[in-house]
């Protein structure tokens, strides 16, 4: 029995994103590609119309095994997907490959692999941003300690923040979009670009064939598609994956047990430790984040398969064999984690309002130093006299207004009670339900 060696073909990734990297469908994809090239030279008189018609009837009935157990003989993976479609083609199979070279085939391929890839991570991208802007539109208006250098700061809201990632991935779907016909490309031009087997035919069936495969064509090339589009796909994939990461961090931290504003949803039989009874902890959250480094480690590699000798080498190819389901399985694995954990997200209230309080007041002092400001002292005079009364309100543990109370140039613009009210975070937020209320209805249309 073979056992699995790679976690994505027994613990990471969907069904559909392995189907569509796997062996098999790899082999289709080749398969298709060559019917459409006979197709397209039926069309153009290089080979005969029956003969072309003969190979899209039967090219499909190629299989798998056979090819193998030809490359076993003559060590040549393309060679050998060759003549095990020209046996299934009878007559016909002196045409399979006419005019071509492997990448012409191998590249359109992977050009239909990616077309696939990209359909199944737009579903996931629109999936993730209709629970977000879910999670905006409850949380719009709910008030929370905002945060720089880890240090709380004025208030924001949680609805700004699931809109802030929102508006992310609302640029991941459009930059899907762009990458789209810049990706999923093939080509058909021969040995080394020239398309010099086919003539002048060359361009005519090179757009046919694409127009058949639904798949958009290079304009110029050498043996094969530049890598620098494959490079942008997982540009794509690594910057999704980092949209990921950010997330998961920012709910990884405010689990945190002396923070605890938000927390994974956690089974009622779910164990945390082995050996801590207690523990909750936000497994589902890191996965992301650790799988995303690995998403992230296919750029390098992707950048350099673009660095080919002349007209092509082969040093680009058993690289891609591995990056290619990889940053695919685990792009698309992370998105439907992510997904689960936003929808299942849980939120602590107390919490939350426990946090923002926490400073008595100081973390509000550029309230005060901006009506200060608004009545006529000097903004720097009012800045520093804020940040010498918030220096020794945290020394002494006692409310901003008690120690800006006691000072006269202050207490001649604001009483007591303009303080204290000045002070109210809840009164603080700006613009920030408008703001996410605006988000969601620019990016609701794409959630469709």
């Amino acid at each position: 029995m073979t056992m699995a060696i790679h976690p994505i073909d027994f613990r990471y990734g969907t069904p559909e994103m392995r189907a569509v990297w796997d062996e098999e469908n790899r082999f289709a994809c080749i398969v298709t590609a060559e019917a459409a090239l006979a197709y397209s030279e039926g069309v153009h008189g290089l080979i005969p119309d029956d003969a072309a018609r003969e190979i899209g009837e039967k090219a499909g009935l190629a299989r798998l095994e056979r090819a193998k157990v030809i490359e076993d003989e003559i060590h040549h993976d393309m060679m050998a997907i060759v003549r095990a479609i020209a046996e299934v083609c009878g007559d016909a199979g002196r045409w399979v490959h006419y005019g071509a070279t492997s990448n012409d085939i191998l590249d359109t391929a992977t050009g239909l692999q990616i077309r696939e890839s990209l359909d199944l991570l737009e579903g996931k991208l629109k999936l993730l941003l209709a629970v977000l802007l879910r999670r905006s539109e409850e949380t719009k208006a709910l008030v929370c300690a905002g945060r720089t250098h880890g240090q709380i700061g004025v208030p924001t809201t949680y609805g700004l923040r699931f809109a802030i990632w929102a508006s992310e991935v609302g640029r991941h779907l459009e930059r899907l979009g762009q990458l789209r016909p810049r990706a999923a490309v093939g080509q058909m031009t021969g040995a080394v670009g020239t398309q010099a087997a086919m003539g002048e035919s060359g361009p005519r069936v090179m757009a046919t064939m694409m127009e058949r495969l639904g798949l958009a064509s290079v304009d110029v090339s050498n043996q094969l598609v530049q890598r620098d589009r494959y490079a942008e796909y997982f540009m794509f994939c690594a910057n999704v994956a980092t949209t990921l990461d950010k997330i998961g961090l920012e709910i990884r931290m405010m689990q945190r047990s002396e923070i605890g504003e938000l927390e994974e949803a956690f089974g009622a039989r779910q164990v945390g430790s082995s050996t801590m009874p207690h523990k909750r902890n936000p497994i589902k959250s890191e996965q992301v984040c650790g799988l995303a480094r690995i998403v992230r480690a296919c750029v390098e590699p992707a950048l350099q398969n673009n660095l080919l000798w002349d007209e092509r080498d082969l040093t680009n190819s058993s690289a891609e064999r591995v990056l290619f389901p990889e940053a695919s399985v685990l792009t698309d694995h992370i998105l439907q984690v992510m997904i689960r954990v936003l929808d299942g997200l849980v939120i602590r209230e107390e919490n939350i309002r426990r946090n923002l309080n926490l400073l008595h007041g100081v973390n509000m002092a550029e309230s005060v130093m901006i009506e200060l400001t608004k009545r006529g002292m000097d903004r720097q005079t009012a800045h520093e006299i804020v940040r010498v009364a918030s220096m020794r309100a945290l020394a002494e543990e006692k409310p901003l207004a008690e120690i800006l109370s006691g000072n006269a140039p202050v207490v001649a613009l604001c009483s007591r009670g303009e303080l204290e009210s000045l002070l109210v975070a809840d009164r603080y937020i700006g613009t920030a339900v408008s703001q996410v209320t605006n988000v969601i209805e620019k990016l609701s249309p794409l959630t469709k």
